[in-house]
């Protein structure tokens, strides 16, 4: 299967941003690709003013989606984005979105807020409360996952738990001392956890890193951009997922639980059948 992790500067337009993402789309599909991941909060960004994305939040059915799923309908690949979607006044939920053929076929909003590195995202956001679902493509169960959720294995784990085979990942992550290195460490760190592969998208515009990567289930990035806008395209192999879980065998051997309600017969199966 064909993956792609598209990156771009996002504007303080979400008619501009929609066209980008509508162009992704179709370059993206033009080369085959099933899955495309885009980066987080794509509705508004503007350096002079951080509440902006906030400010503009859409509902689901609005005019930003809607042109993306009027896209969607002429072919066959699923869109992963955020936005964000009002929540009450002047508040909003990060809400990871799946498109495909024009309907939104999963949603899941943000766990982890940014509340860290003299940042709070919590300030106007409000968490999500519900671990992601899996969907389906192609046959390869993929996971959700945006951001800072990154951080916490906890969350990566629990999905290839319950069965994903890929994780996506939406960001915009912020530049700052280290922070390349832990990106690239933690990718690779989330990857070797869960053995799965990773499809993440970077925001590129002059506060965030851009360097979207696409990650092999043993931490190998298989394909990396820089700071600009880019669009990786790999593919990634289900035998590839099965030798590496007949090879290494980190889930088997998992004797603590990231969830107590997680039996520790669950831990002993690497995805459910």
């Amino acid at each position: 299967m064909r993956v792609a992790a598209g990156q771009f500067a996002v504007t303080a337009d979400w008619r501009v941003n929609a066209r980008t993402c509508v162009a992704l789309m179709n370059q993206a599909a033009g080369q085959g690709v099933s899955l495309l991941v885009l980066p987080e909060a794509l509705l508004a960004r503007d350096d002079s003013d951080p509440d902006l994305s906030v400010k503009s939040a859409q509902e689901i059915d609005g005019g930003f989606l809607q042109l993306l799923r009027d896209e969607s309908r002429n072919y066959g690949l699923t869109t992963v984005l955020t936005l964000h979607v009002p929540s009450g006044e002047g508040r909003a939920t990060n809400t990871l979105v799946a498109i495909r053929q024009g309907e939104v076929i999963a949603q899941y909003q943000k766990l982890h807020l940014y509340d860290a590195f003299a940042m709070q995202e919590s300030r106007l956001v409000d968490a999500g409360q519900q671990i992601p679902p899996l969907i389906d493509i192609d046959g390869v169960r993929v996971g959700l996952m945006t951001c800072y959720d990154l951080r916490f294995p906890e969350l990566a784990l629990t999905l290839a738990l319950n069965g994903a085979e890929v994780l996506v990942l939406p960001t915009a992550w912020v530049k700052g001392p280290m922070k390349e290195y832990h990106w690239a460490t933690l990718l690779a760190a989330r990857a070797l956890d869960t053995t799965c592969y990773i499809v993440a998208a970077g925001e590129c515009g002059t506060r965030n890193i851009g360097q979207s990567r696409i990650i092999d289930p043993l931490g190998i990035t298989i394909a990396a951009a820089a700071e600009g806008p880019a669009l990786l395209i790999a593919e990634i192999s289900q035998q590839r997922i099965t030798l590496v879980d007949r090879q290494f065998l980190w889930i088997k051997h998992r004797r603590i639980s990231p969830d107590s309600r997680v039996s520790f017969a669950q831990l002993c199966f690497r995805r459910k059948q």
